[in-house]
Parts: structure tokens; C-alpha cells; sequence
């Protein structure tokens, strides 16, 4: 007993004299200046103090015992541990949690100063500590997934977080996909096409910025279940909407769902991953978007084309193959979704957030199903304590008696908002703001450069694809023809200075046939499909149109006199596309992708072996050389090759790139920050692509000039990154 009232007694005139510290400190106005460690001592005194005071009822040793202690004793009596003390240097209980007893304030400045220097030393070791514990998390959390093991667990969650990135890697093909259908069914001008074909990215880069901020705040598993519900559930609508405005809005909400895919899912998987495993598994991981672009180039070329795969309900819906194929293109979604509901949230993410028990359940569910897989049942989860992170601020509550439910939800929801706006802001704190500077510059130049490419390759076949077809057009002049009945294509044809009398064109196909300076006279045309076909300075005399799509605007410069158009085909004044072009634009798209593979393969094994660095420095520099060779391709074939050349050695690159953006941010950070460098890439592509394909046909060095310059930029500044090889993640 005396010698714990002894230690008891040291403790408490350990306390005071901290205490007399503070107030001398703050009187001189010098309190930036206290000593860190006796900072980190104060605290740790004063959480015993507390707890002993928190203690039941009981009397403790002699000192505090409680009211009824107090009452028992004389006035005039004191302790042992408060002898050779002056009055005003006493502390009580409530003085050193930081209430000042009335009769001790000197004044209001004294009682102003010492509020000033609590606030500022609370802010300053809480920011302390912090950091203090994050560092600790990282190095205890990296021991702890190595004594879990890396096993089936794994690999299960591999494969569900590959349908959701099969998925971004779908979302990127469907509209150019089927686009050539689309435009028939909803009579899209040249505009509206281009608006079509961007709405996507843009979707998406509001999406990456959105969900990847929510993921650092709700959590991983959480925001990656609402983002990939958004985009089934508009990707199943856009499949039967009739409209371009609602199928325009349909395909911007699934863009959006699909936007947080990437960063999310790379964010989920490392922290499951240990250092050693880190960057060849996310290398692996990079495989399933490729996977998604081979699945819908596969199932377009499977679909689409067959064009008895629809039905239709009247004049006013119509269902065809092509919706069809949008509806199949949800399916890896919808898939992802259902295998996801089977996975745990991100541990990493839980003891940021200081929920040590859930954490705790995730890492041994961890670690017992990747040891009963590897044969060793009987291992015990050894870890027993893990560090955890105390909290700044929490999410605003509010009673539920109190006003309306959606003022509550206005109330959680700008809170959870202004969170997320905050910690946006600290990736460009000064602790990483040149890391964040130099990130969106190569993310910028990478993509620019990349999608820039990829979408003007097949423009530009298609571009060399109509040379050719012209080259083989077939010419007539001056020809006579009478009563004729013409049943059977016109196709790639020019007619000049020709005179039709009372001939038939009935139930034929025109693609690409022209006539000019032409005369018909007694003609009947019935049952007729056109593609690219037009009559330029004609003469029409007493002839008939039934039931054809022979419009206004194919009739240039020309004369109608005493002619009539009957029961004219309803739809669009668009002409179709050729079916063989169709099968070309899949087969291209099936090769690009298919060509990563050797690329993703290679970037797999040699990315903890050389380093991020080396790996996206080394690819962009060869990418930059091959789109010197695309100077020299003139044909269809070389295109192609050139296409894939480009696409299998810059894969490396982007998988470098997620890897050291996962590495480079804390876990706090790490899917705000992915988010919007990931939004920015999309901001990048819209722009390659705008720019690139306004110099298709025109000529072919600027597109290639710009994107071997953003990607000799790009390298460049990728060197000046910090390594992050063999680091522990943050």
C-alpha cells in the first residue's frame, strides 16, 4: 500500500508541474516552442489520470475517494501530495482536463492565452500522432499481409475485381460499336454522332473524380457496388430506349457508374496485396480490360450483324441486333455485382477509420482461407492487436426527430461532400503537391497521345478503305437504256450523260451510285434501298417513286416535273453503312486489343524486377518510336500493324502508371487521387480525339507529331517520379 500511495503521489506532482509549465509557457505567449516529447508524456499522463478517476466507486489507495470521502474529512485538511505547494498552484481534476476552477483565473488574457496554446498543441499533436500512427499502420499492416499469405483468397478476389474492370474496358467500345446501327434507327447528324461517341468519356471522368473520392470516405467495396449498379441498371435502359436524347443520357449515367471502376479496383486489390506481390499481380490485374475489349469486339462481330435478331411493336418501337449486343455488353457488370456481395470490405480501409475488430475479421478470414488452402488448417492467426488510426472528424448525425428526413439527408450529404472536397485539397498539400503536378502531367500526355491514336487508326482505314473502293469505280457514259428492268444492286457505279426510257428499278439495292447529267423519262422506281447515292443536275420526266428512300436531299441540282413520290420509306435521311465495312471495324478493334496481351504479359513479370520508373519511361519511349513508323503506312494492312505494334508496347506504360499511382498516395488518398488523375485522362481523350480525327484525309503528320511529342513529354517527366518499388504501402 505505501509504496503504490508513494507512486501515486509522484504521479500527481508530476502532473502539477506540468501543469505550472503550461501556464508559465502560456503567459510568455512561446507555446509553438513546448518540447515534442513532453507533448507526448502530458498525454500519456493525463489518460491515466483520467482512467483512474473514471474508476468505480471504490476507494483508491488515498487520494481521490469520491464525495463522500471529501465529506468526511476536515475542512482544514489536506494531502501529503499537495505540502510545500502554493494555493495558486494547485490543480484539480477538472483544471487538468482543461476546465479552470473560477477562483484560479487571473484575468481574461491569461484564460485566452491558455485556450490558445490547448488548441494549438491539440491540433499539433493530433496532426502528430496521426502521421505517427500511419506510419506504424504501414509497417505493421505490410507484416501482417505477409503472414497472411498470398493464396486463393487472393485470386478470388482477382477474378471479381477483373469483371469490374472487364467492364470499364466493354463500356470504352459499345457506342463506336454501334454507332453505324444506331445512327439509322435515331437519324443522327454528323454532330450528334461525334457528341454520341464522347458522352462516355465523359461520363466516366465525372464518375472517376466521383467514386473515387466517395471510396476514400464510404469505402471500397461500398462505392465500387453503387458505381457498377449505376452502370447496369442505364446500360440494360439504353438498351430500349427509342430516342437519341434519352439513349444520350442513358449512356452518360452508365459512363458515370462505370467511371469509378479503375481507381477503385486498383485501390482494392493493393490493399490486399504484400510488397513483394504488389506490382506484378496489379500487371495481371491490367489483363481483364483487354479482356473487355476482346469480349466486345466478339460478341459486336456475333451480333450485330445479323439483323433478323429483332422485333418491333408498330412504327414507334423497334428492337434491333444492336440493342441486342448493348444489353449482352451489361452482362460483366451485372456479374461483378453479384461476386463482389461475396468479398470483404478493404481492411486497410477499416483501420484508417479506426474500426480495429472488422479489420481484424477481414485479415484472419485473410489469412485462415489462403493456409486451409495451402494445406496448413492448424495455423492460428497470430495477430492480436493492430494499430489504428483516431479520427479528425466523423460523418454528421442528426436525431431523427429532428426536422425532415431529406434536411437530414441535405445535412449528411453536403457534410460527406465537404470531407471530400477537404481531402481532394490535400493532394496538393505541400507534401505532395509536386507529385500530384507531375502525375496529371504524364497521366495528360499518356492519354492524349493513346486514345488519340486508337480512335484515329480505324478512322484512318476507313479513310484508306474508301481510296481503294473509289479507285475501283466503275464509270458509264453516254449510255442508252429502254425498257429495262433493273432487280438486281447497282453498286461503286457513275453514270454520265445517260437517258433511261420507261425503265423499271424495282426491289434493288443502290450503294455508292451516282448519276449525273442524267435524263429519265417513264421510269417507275419501287422497293428501293439506297446507300451514298445521289442524282446531280437529273431530269425527271413522268416518273414514279414508290416505297422507296429516294429523299429530297439525294436529289442535287436535279428537276422533278410531273413526277410523284408514293408511300416514300419512314426512317431516317442517313445512309447505311456497308456490312463488310462493319465486320472490318470488329476485326480491327478484336486485333488492337488482343495485341496487349504480349505487352501486359511482359509488364507482369519484369515490374518488380526493373521498377515502375524503368517500366513506364521504357514503354513510352517505344511508343514514341512507333509512331514514327506510322509515317510509313499507305495501306490497310500496314494500318493494322502498325495498330497493334502501337497497342503491345504501350500497355506496358498504363500498367506501370496504376501500379506507382496506387504506391504514390496513402490509403487515405490513394482513390481520390486515382479518381482524378483518372477523370483528367478522360479530359485528355476527349481532346486526342477531337483533335486527331479533324486531320483524317487531311493529312497524316500532325497526328503523329503531337502524339510523339506528348510522349517523349511524358517519359521525361516520368523519370522524375519517386520510385516505389520495395516500399511499404502508405
Amino acid at each position: 500500500m505505501d509504496e503504490s500511495f508513494k507512486d501515486r503521489t509522484a504521479f500527481i506532482r508530476g502532473a502539477k508541474d506540468i501543469a505550472k509549465e503550461v501556464k508559465r509557457h502560456a503567459a510568455k505567449k512561446v507555446g509553438k516552442n513546448v518540447d515534442r516529447v513532453q507533448d507526448e508524456y502530458t498525454k500519456r499522463s493525463y489518460t491515466r489520470f483520467e482512467e483512474d478517476d473514471d474508476d468505480d466507486d471504490e476507494p483508491q489507495d488515498g487520494y481521490y475517494r469520491g464525495d463522500q470521502q471529501h465529506n468526511n474529512d476536515d475542512e482544514g485538511a489536506s494531502s501529503d501530495a499537495t505540502e510545500g505547494h502554493d494555493d495558486d498552484d494547485e490543480i484539480y481534476e477538472g483544471e487538468y482536463q482543461g476546465i479552470p476552477r473560477t477562483d484560479s483565473m487571473k484575468g481574461d488574457q491569461i484564460m485566452d492565452n491558455q485556450q490558445i496554446v490547448r488548441e494549438f498543441k491539440d491540433f499539433e499533436d493530433l496532426e502528430g500522432q496521426r502521421k505517427k500512427d500511419k506510419e506504424e499502420l504501414a509497417q505493421q499492416y505490410e507484416l501482417i499481409l505477409q503472414e497472411c499469405g498470398h493464396g486463393r483468397f487472393q485470386w478470388t478476389l482477382y477474378f471479381v475485381l477483373g469483371l469490374a474492370l472487364m467492364a470499364d474496358g466493354v463500356e470504352i467500345f459499345v457506342v463506336g460499336f454501334v454507332l453505324p446501327s444506331a445512327e439509322k434507327d435515331m437519324c443522327l447528324s454528323d454532330s450528334n454522332k461525334g457528341m454520341l461517341g464522347l458522352i462516355v468519356y465523359l461520363g466516366m471522368m465525372v464518375g472517376a473524380f466521383l467514386w473515387g473520392g466517395l471510396a476514400d470516405r464510404i469505402g471500397r467495396k461500398q462505392c465500387l457496388l453503387i458505381s457498377l449498379s449505376v452502370n447496369s441498371v442505364f446500360a440494360f435502359f439504353s438498351s430500349f430506349v427509342q430516342g437519341y436524347g434519352t439513349f444520350l443520357f442513358c449512356r452518360l449515367l452508365s459512363g458515370v457508374g462505370i467511371g469509378g471502376s479503375i481507381p477503385i479496383v486498383f485501390s482494392y486489390f493493393s490493399e490486399f496485396l504484400a510488397q513483394e506481390k504488389r506490382g506484378e499481380h496489379l500487371s495481371w490485374l491490367c489483363m481483364f480490360w483487354m479482356i473487355g475489349g476482346i469480349y466486345a469486339s466478339a460478341m459486336a462481330w456475333a451480333i450485330i450483324p445479323h439483323y433478323g435478331w429483332s422485333f418491333q411493336m408498330g412504327s414507334a418501337y423497334q428492337f434491333h441486333s444492336w440493342r441486342v449486343f448493348v444489353l449482352v455488353c451489361a452482362f460483366p457488370s451485372v456479374f461483378a455485382i453479384g461476386a463482389l456481395t461475396t468479398m470483404p470490405e478493404s481492411p486497410r480501409f477499416f483501420l484508417e477509420n479506426g474500426k480495429h475488430d472488422e479489420a481484424w475479421m477481414v485479415l484472419k478470414q485473410v489469412h485462415d482461407t489462403n493456409m486451409r488452402a495451402k494445406g496448413h488448417p492448424e495455423r492460428v492467426f497470430s495477430v492480436t492487436q493492430i494499430k489504428t488510426i483516431k479520427q479528425d472528424d466523423e460523418l454528421v448525425e442528426i436525431q431523427s426527430d429532428t426536422g425532415t428526413w431529406y434536411r437530414r439527408w441535405m445535412v449528411r450529404i453536403l457534410n460527406l461532400s465537404q470531407q471530400v472536397w477537404a481531402n481532394f485539397h490535400q493532394c496538393f498539400a505541400p507534401e505532395y503537391r509536386r507529385i500530384t503536378l507531375m502525375m496529371m502531367a504524364v497521366w495528360f500526355t499518356m492519354s492524349f497521345s493513346y486514345y488519340g491514336l486508337t480512335v484515329w487508326f480505324p478512322d484512318m482505314i476507313k479513310h484508306l478503305q474508301n481510296i481503294e473502293y473509289a479507285s475501283k469505280t466503275r464509270v458509264y457514259m453516254r449510255e442508252r437504256v429502254e425498257h429495262l428492268t433493273f432487280n438486281f444492286t447497282l453498286e461503286n457505279q457513275v453514270h454520265r450523260d445517260g437517258m433511261f426510257f420507261n425503265d423499271k428499278f424495282i426491289g434493288l439495292k443502290m450503294k455508292s451510285v451516282t448519276f449525273e447529267d442524267t435524263l429519265f423519262d417513264a421510269c417507275y422506281f419501287e422497293d428501293i434501298t439506297s446507300s451514298n447515292t445521289f442524282f446531280k443536275n437529273c431530269t425527271f420526266l413522268s416518273t414514279v417513286f414508290f416505297n422507296t428512300d429516294l429523299f429530297d436531299y439525294k436529289f442535287i441540282d436535279s428537276r422533278i416535273v410531273n413526277s410523284s413520290f408514293l408511300h416514300s420509306k419512314e426512317g431516317c435521311q442517313l445512309d447505311f453503312s456497308d456490312d463488310n465495312n462493319a465486320y472490318m471495324i470488329y476485326f480491327v478493334s478484336f486485333l488492337g486489343t488482343l495485341a496487349v496481351l504480349p505487352g501486359n504479359i511482359v509488364s507482369a513479370l519484369l515490374m518488380d524486377k526493373i521498377g515502375r520508373l524503368r517500366m513506364l519511361a521504357g514503354s513510352s519511349v517505344m511508343s514514341c518510336i512507333s509512331c514514327f513508323f506510322l509515317s510509313f503506312g499507305n495501306s490497310e494492312s500496314a494500318m493494322i500493324a502498325l495498330l497493334c505494334l502501337f497497342g503491345g508496347v504501350s500497355i506496358a506504360s498504363w500498367n506501370a502508371l496504376d501500379v506507382l499511382t496506387v504506391e504514390l498516395y496513402p490509403s487515405d488518398k490513394r482513390t481520390t487521387a486515382f479518381g482524378f488523375l483518372n477523370a483528367l485522362c478522360k479530359l485528355a481523350a476527349v481532346l486526342g480525339i477531337s483533335i486527331f480525327t479533324s486531320f483524317v484525309g487531311v493529312t497524316k503528320a500532325v497526328p503523329i507529331l503531337l502524339a510523339s511529342v506528348a510522349l517523349a513529354v511524358g517519359s521525361s517527366l516520368a523519370l522524375k517520379l519517386p520510385e516505389t518499388r520495395g516500399q511499404v504501402l502508405q
